[in-house]
């Protein structure tokens, strides 16, 4: 389809939806909700403590955390500092104490859940140059086995502190054992570790989780009780991304390609079966505008944004599904996001899919680490309401953890939905100044500890930027302010 033409239909489409939104749109009855946990990006720095880092080499996962919860090394701050600086970090991630103080927060705030979904970066940023200057010794292959054991300890945690809970992750383009943005399809790393990811997936999903998760990182596992007749699916976007390369340096669009239409042929099937989805991965589709705007990027000059994924393969791949996607969940950026994948047709706006993008428990940006407690209708899949539960400090050290947000308050709308996020969007795209009152809401809770000058000096950008996943769609709007 021509993207004139596209962009024409998105436009209309809008503009139908916000002459439905009249004063008299009336809520529906409240429905029984199932809670489910949802998290990301926590980013565990087990090099907090360099003078620990040989003791968990040596040993199984299952030690870990009596390892790191044993007094601190006496020069811990000072070799941690020289740490950091030597491999450039731009910030800490998360810490022992921090991680610990988060499962005690996700403990006591997911009573009733069934489920806590983590939407990828499981292990810290600069992991491969920090091993190596604590390890410049290590053989060949040691590298790996940390990485794994690492991701396994963060897993088993949460297994251990949130028992009866089924932990689906997905990896991130952190979670690697060739570097940042680097990995091998159907590797070693992917086989070693098909079995911690899927641990929780029902035993009649598990051998083709198992199998799928081996080769590039996906699976598929059918929800509990009492969620009817759901699934959800668990992409390791990675293999789309920008930045991607394989292990040895090299540019491969295969397993990509080949992820896309793993996709498309679980939608048809959940679809046939009148099912509903979730999709999860860890890097959202679309522009980031964050990075368009801080590199000065002159789009209306004919300069191309910077995007996530390195075609619009993925929300293609989503759009014609909203009858079967309830929500989509991302996260990567570490903020607080919504946005909205526009089907071509777009006469029914709860057709869209509707996205969310979970903030990060690592405070490396200088946010707080925080987590979100959604509340899920469980015949449809949609998500009602959530609260975003935010750490008083970025430490865990003598932390209180306390709701930062409400959707439902902020926003006064009954769920998040296609068409809610439609009549937000539109609203925020028509206020350019960013002074109403849900503009300032969403730029507030943008940034977990309320650094609102992250999004005032772009907001127009950052608002197409929440429904226009493709560059030609986003210049666009841009430009036609």
């Amino acid at each position: 389809m021509d993207s004139g033409n596209q962009i024409l239909r998105v436009s209309w489409g809008l503009l139908l939806l916000s002459l439905s939104a009249s004063p008299c749109f009336s809520k529906p009855a409240p429905q029984a909700t199932a809670p489910v946990l949802l998290i990301s990006d926590i980013h565990f720095e087990p090099f907090w403590d360099p003078g620990k880092a040989a003791q968990l080499a040596e040993s199984p996962e299952s030690d870990w955390a009596a390892i790191l919860s044993s007094d601190a090394s006496p020069d811990r701050e000072a070799r941690f500092a020289e740490l950091q600086q030597a491999c450039h970090a731009r910030g800490a991630d998360t810490s022992y104490p921090l991680f610990a103080s988060s499962l005690n927060a996700m403990k006591t705030n997911a009573a009733g859940a069934r489920v806590v979904t983590v939407s990828g970066d499981l292990i810290s940023h600069s992991f491969s140059c920090k091993f190596a200057k604590v390890f410049p010794n290590a053989k060949p292959g040691e590298y790996r086995v940390f990485v794994e054991k690492t991701i396994k300890f963060v897993i088993g945690s949460l297994r251990a502190t949130l028992p009866g809970l089924r932990v689906y992750a997905s990896l991130g383009n952190n979670d690697s054992d060739c570097g940042d943005y680097q990995l091998d399809a159907d590797s070693s790393f992917l086989h070693d570790l098909d079995k911690a990811f899927t641990n929780d997936v029902p035993s009649i999903d598990m051998q083709e989780s198992q199998a799928d998760f081996a080769i590039g990182g996906n699976y598929s596992a059918t929800l509990p009780k009492p969620f009817t007749n759901m699934r959800l699916l668990i992409l390791d976007d990675l293999f789309m991304a920008h930045k991607y390369q394989t292990c040895a340096g090299k540019d491969d669009s295969f397993e990509g390609t080949r992820q896309i239409a793993w996709l498309h042929a679980q939608l048809e099937s959940a679809r046939q079966a009148k099912a509903k989805v979730w999709v999860m991965a860890h890097i959202p589709p679309g522009v980031d505008v964050h990075g368009t705007a801080t590199k000065g990027k002159s789009i209306c000059a004919g300069e191309d944004p910077a995007m996530f994924l390195s075609s619009d393969d993925l929300p293609n791949a989503l759009a014609p599904y909203g009858d079967v996607i309830s929500l989509a969940i991302f996260a990567h950026t570490h903020m607080d996001e919504m946005r909205l994948i526009v089907p071509v047709d777009t006469t029914n706006p709860d057709h869209a899919v509707a996205v969310k993008l979970i903030p990060s428990i690592s405070p490396i940006d200088g946010n707080n680490p925080s987590i979100t407690v959604a509340q899920i209708d469980p015949r449809s899949g949609t998500m009602v309401d959530y609260s975003v539960i935010a750490a008083s400090n970025q430490t865990g050290i003598d932390t209180t953890w306390a709701e930062e947000y409400n959707y439902a308050k902020a926003y006064n709308e009954a769920a998040f939905s296609g068409a809610a996020l439609a009549r937000l969007i539109d609203g925020f795209r028509s206020d350019t100044g960013a002074k109403s009152p849900f503009s300032q809401d969403y730029i507030r809770n943008f940034y977990v500890g309320d650094r609102s000058s992250e999004l005032v000096p772009f907001w127009p950008m950052a608002a197409c930027g929440l429904i226009n996943m493709s560059e030609d769609s986003f210049r666009a709007c841009v430009c036609s302010r």
